[in-house]
């Protein structure tokens, strides 16, 4: 399972219309084949910056939604309101603790 992090930094007047546009398509997003959850996050203290947090079942996966007409749509929304350029990691996890 691969772990997708991805920070974004918004105008602060565009926080509205990235939350309008996360919300119309985030059911889409996470029931796009190969992905099995996706939380979005806001910081704690800078109220636009936001990050979203998805498993994908591998890079795969996640390639296939990068590479589609959805992922195109929601992001031709997104890009335009970013403040700074944002930041994606993946992962896969090694140890939990209970």
């Amino acid at each position: 399972m691969l772990k997708r992090i991805v920070r974004m930094t918004f105008q602060e007047n565009k926080v509205e219309e990235f939350l309008e546009n996360f919300n119309r398509n985030k059911e889409k997003i996470r029931n796009f084949p190969g992905c099995h959850h996706l939380e979005l996050w806001q910081d704690e203290n800078f109220k636009n910056i936001f990050m979203t947090y998805s498993f994908w079942e591998d890079e795969k996966s996640l390639n296939q939604y990068r590479d589609s007409e959805l992922f195109k749509s929601v992001w031709s929304v997104t890009k335009p309101l970013f403040s700074e350029k944002p930041s994606a990691f993946s992962a896969k996890k090694i140890i939990e603790l209970p």
